[in-house]
């Protein structure tokens, strides 16, 4: 990954639609070809309405040949479009689906306070961001293809019947692209200035719905909500920027292209008057010439004006390119945690222990060493200490989530490493001091699809009157924090689920922390009926309830 921080924005995003590459540039040629159609039903309209205003002096062609061929190219015509279009759209989403696809597997497998990126940034990336790419293919290439190909052919066509006709489009048809290199560059930096903005706004507004409580104890909603005013009147200037150059280039560039039509209109309508004897190599202009080329003149510049329509396409997918490229880089220059976050076999029980752990639990903080422990199966342990003393760092290091930068870690005559981890994961259940819900069911969130007595699950954990309250029982879907729940009855549930999973060994990091005594009670007491069913239990707590409920503690000194 590290060589692609020395790619341009333009590399980048070849590499990114390399797989998609002979399909995007399928769909380029069908547009070439169905574009290409028009001279021959420009020809025959010239033929037809050419013999009607001058008979005899061009080739008779009767109007229901005409109209026939005419119609049935025509025909022709959308169906080779539709088949680029949709070429083109099939290899954009999968451009999409395959980018996005890399960058989670890769954010996911970051290590706990290791992540390059914060969510609302990977979110908005993946989401608003890369959508970017998306006109980018459908648009900009096959456009792009079509606008090497197609002025030139014409050139050709049209040198054919008129050299002065072809010199005209030789003069005004390089006007547009040259205008577009000048445009792209400014139309690129606001861009990138656009995507920040996007990238900030999404990331303070996160932030602040899930603080939004907070907010309302503290009485800050007002400097709240001006703070997302300041951003929101930022992005809209930074995208009002954008469309400012991109209205306002293409209304030169229609300007240029009006101006070549023009041109042609006005040497063909003398040429046809007697005005002018020159350009048509030594022979008097026809009407049937003349309307052929008065049909080709718009033609010849309309994939100029659609390549300058999708510059800002264009544009765009180059800013999101680069972050793309920083965001991959940067993710693959984090630490990741042990394995590949897949399902594994669970291990064998046996005593938990670990030694010379040495560990950072974020990017950037100290290193914590850790005080050597063992714990024998079915025990039950608390890990006690002040806050910032490792309890939670230490947790989510036995679980694999943390990479130590010293020691090791064995589960019997396991040790966990890279390729054990998964395994390692398929024995140990969790309940994190902040529960969050997938995007399921209550009873698909407690079994995990797995056939199971559910309620006795819940009752072992006393959550059963949680569910009975809830709407839609068991079928109903919570939200990512919780919503519709209190912070000790979403404990409770995943207690459920922990009792239903049954695994030898669970890890639970501070369960009764800001639970009234009621609440916490019935959490102490769903987490000791684990412990007297054999499940290994590791409790990182400073509640003397939970601590005393259990076997014994290890505490842990805070870093000097």
């Amino acid at each position: 990954m590290t060589e692609t921080t020395l790619q341009t924005p333009k590399q980048i995003l070849s590499r990114v639609a390399a797989p998609q590459a002979r399909r995007l540039k399928a769909a380029g040629w069908l547009s070439v070809f169905a574009a290409l159609i028009w001279p021959v039903q420009a020809a025959l309209v010239g033929l037809v309405l050419g013999d009607l205003v001058s008979p005899g002096v061009s080739p008779p062609l009767s109007p229901l040949m005409g109209a026939t061929g005419f119609i049935a190219l025509a025909l022709v015509r959308i169906v080779l479009d539709w088949m680029a279009l949709k070429l083109s759209a099939d290899a954009a989403e999968a451009i999409l689906t395959e980018a996005r696809k890399r960058l989670i597997e890769h954010a996911v497998r970051q290590a706990t306070g290791a992540a390059a990126l914060s969510p609302s940034q990977t979110a908005s990336l993946m989401a608003e961001k890369l959508a970017a790419l998306g006109p980018w293919a459908t648009r900009y290439q096959p456009t792009f293809i079509r606008a090497r190909i197609v002025p030139l052919a014409f050139i050709l066509i049209v040198m054919t019947q008129s050299w002065a006709a072809a010199v005209i489009f030789l003069l005004a048809g390089p006007l547009i692209p040259l205008f577009m290199a000048l445009v792209g560059m400014a139309a690129q930096d606001a861009s990138e200035r656009q995507m920040v903005e996007i990238g900030a706004l999404n990331k303070l507004l996160i932030d602040r719905i899930a603080a939004i409580t907070d907010l309302r104890l503290l009485g800050a909603e007002a400097r709240s909500r001006a703070d997302l005013e300041v951003k929101t009147e930022d992005l809209r200037s930074r995208t009002m920027a954008v469309l400012r150059v991109a209205f306002l280039s293409s209304t030169v560039l229609e300007l240029f292209a009006a101006i070549g039509v023009a041109m042609v209109a006005v040497y063909v309508g003398f040429s046809l008057i007697g005005w002018m004897h020159f350009g048509t190599w030594g022979i008097q202009m026809t009407p049937a010439t003349g309307i052929f080329l008065l049909m080709i003149a718009p033609e010849f510049f309309q994939p100029l004006r659609d390549l300058a329509a999708a510059w800002h396409d264009r544009a765009a997918a180059l800013a999101v390119a680069g972050e793309l490229d920083t965001a991959e880089t940067e993710i693959a220059k984090a630490s990741k945690m042990l394995g590949q976050g897949g399902a594994g076999q669970p291990l064998a029980s046996g005593t938990l222990r670990w030694s010379g752990l040495q560990i950072r639990p974020a990017k950037g903080a100290a290193s914590i060493p850790m005080p050597d422990g063992a714990i024998e199966p079915g025990e039950a342990v608390a890990i006690t200490g002040a806050s910032g003393a490792g309890k939670t760092t230490l947790l989510t290091t036995l679980a694999g989530l943390i990479v130590p930068e010293a020691g090791e870690i064995t589960l019997g005559e396991a040790r966990l490493d890279d390729a054990s981890a998964d395994d390692w994961r398929a024995a140990l259940g969790w309940i994190p001091q902040t529960p969050r819900f997938a995007d399921m069911t209550l009873r698909q969130l407690i079994t995990l699809g797995q056939e199971g007595d559910i309620d006795a699950a819940l009752d072992a954990a006393a959550a059963g009157e949680i569910v009975a309250s809830l709407p839609e029982g068991l079928e109903t879907r919570l939200g990512d924090m919780g919503g519709g729940v209190s912070g000790g009855e979403a404990r409770r549930l995943l207690i459920a689920r922990a009792h239903f999973a049954h695994r030898p060994l669970l890890l639970a990091d501070e369960p009764t922390a800001d639970l009234d005594p009621d609440t916490a009670t019935k959490v102490i007491a769903g987490l000791v009926g684990l412990r007297a069913q054999g499940v290994t239990l590791i409790v990182a707590s400073h509640d003397p309830a939970m601590v005393s409920a259990l076997d014994r503690a290890i505490a842990l000194e805070a870093a000097s």
